[in-house]
């Protein structure tokens, strides 16, 4: 009896395993759908991090701080991850 029941459950669980493969494949052609839009604000999000980080140099330059080059290099920085991130969302749903 308990082997007909291991038995049982190992084709339920087979049976189910199927319905998941399917319902990940249809997620992933329906995220595959949102990456461009995704890409697209990332990259205004980039775009804002260099008006605010441009906009905060000027005001450290017209202050003569001793930090500038440290935030320059920051702002940049932190554009590239945002653009590199952007480049390579695509290829996690290859």
């Amino acid at each position: 009896m308990f082997l007909l029941t291991m038995m049982m459950s190992f084709v339920a669980f087979a049976q189910n395993g199927a319905a998941g493969q399917g319902a990940i494949a249809q997620v992933t052609t329906e995220i595959k759908a949102y990456i461009p839009m995704v890409q697209n604000l990332i990259y205004a999000i980039a775009g804002v991090v260099v008006l605010g980080g441009a906009i905060s140099v000027f005001i450290k330059m017209n202050n003569e701080e001793q930090d500038v080059k440290k935030s320059i290099m920051l702002i940049v920085g932190s554009c590239i991850f945002l653009i590199a991130a952007a480049q390579a969302l695509p290829l996690f749903f290859e």
